[in-house]
């Protein structure tokens, strides 16, 4: 028989609950007026969510600033969270990976959304080695990012239709705010040397990014964290790294810096200098009160970064 995972036996008497009083969607109907609750996973997709719908939406979080989403187990508060909801919006494409079947089975008995779900597969990329599933980071090519706001605008107008309106013009606005940003993006990274366009972090959270902008892209311990690098991945990386004469790698405020920095004494120990570059956002937006905790501003902050330290200068963030 097969094991239920631990967060699907902290809901299973809730849900048996629900069905038993006869819980559908008909029953948890909001009043009209009021705001619509939104609960949503990531820092990404809450920021989304806030744009679009702006004084209508009640925006919960369930993932914080340096929280890796790969690893996140949910609370007791957190099924609170996900009951409480009118609408429960998620990453999907199994970012929320000891998260995911409950959030698919959730959707019985409250309204569910997969953002990366609701994409054209022929634009995600599905690297080998990941079990023959798309690589979830899609936010990292702000163009493919913005692709998802059509549907989250429906969705939300759907169940909250005296909003409708405002939720059109949020989105519409949102698009053009990622439109800029989008160029923004290209134009700074298109400033780095084409022998420095390497970027090397500690998992491959990045490929869009790659993709989108025209950098290499490397990660030591793959696209989910949840897998270990060996000290042969290291040997090799740094290898790769003293042989292309990278000059800096980055640290993810999301994961451990213990990787990086073994990468970066073998490095050393090879006889080449390589520096820290700096700390970029992955998997989680920064602290809400910083620069980057918005999504917009998390680009903004990456894209200076790793333009700065690819091209050996000083970033300017106003961190």
């Amino acid at each position: 028989m097969p094991r239920i995972p631990a967060l699907l036996l902290t809901l299973l008497p809730l849900l048996w609950l629900a069905a038993a009083c006869g819980a559908d969607r008909d029953i948890l109907e909001r009043p009209e007026g009021q705001v619509l609750k939104v609960t949503a996973t990531t820092g990404q997709v809450g920021d989304m969510v806030r744009n679009i719908g702006g004084d209508r939406v009640q925006v919960k979080v369930l993932m914080g600033p340096g929280i890796d989403p790969h690893l996140y187990k949910a609370s007791a508060r957190d099924v609170d969270r996900l009951w409480g909801a009118d609408l429960i919006v998620y990453n999907g494409l199994h970012l929320e990976a000891k998260m995911a079947e409950v959030l698919e089975k959730l959707d019985r008995y409250r309204p569910t959304l997969a953002l990366g779900e609701t994409l054209d597969p022929a634009r995600l990329l599905s690297p080998s080695g990941f079990e023959n599933a798309h690589d979830p980071h899609i936010w990292f090519d702000v163009d493919l990012w913005a692709g998802a706001i059509p549907s989250l605008v429906r969705r939300m107008s759907e169940l909250a239709p005296e909003h409708a309106a405002v939720f059109r013009e949020g989105g519409r606005r949102y698009a053009a705010q990622l439109d800029s940003l989008n160029s923004y993006a290209a134009a700074r990274l298109g400033t780095i040397p084409p022998e420095q366009r390497v970027m090397i972090t500690a998992h491959d959270a990045f490929n869009y990014f790659g993709r989108a902008y025209g950098l290499e892209v490397r990660g030591l311990q793959g696209i989910s964290t949840m897998a270990e690098p060996g000290t042969r991945d290291v040997q090799d990386l740094a290898r790769f790294i003293e042989q292309r004469r990278i000059p800096a790698l980055f640290i993810e405020t999301s994961v451990s810096p213990r990787a990086v920095n073994a990468v970066m004494e073998a490095v050393r120990a090879r006889g080449f200098a390589v520096s820290l570059g700096g700390e970029i956002y992955s998997d989680a937006l920064g602290d809400p009160d910083g620069d980057a905790g918005t999504y917009i501003g998390m680009v903004r902050h990456n894209v200076d970064v790793i333009t700065a330290a690819l091209r050996g200068e000083k970033a300017d963030t106003h961190e």
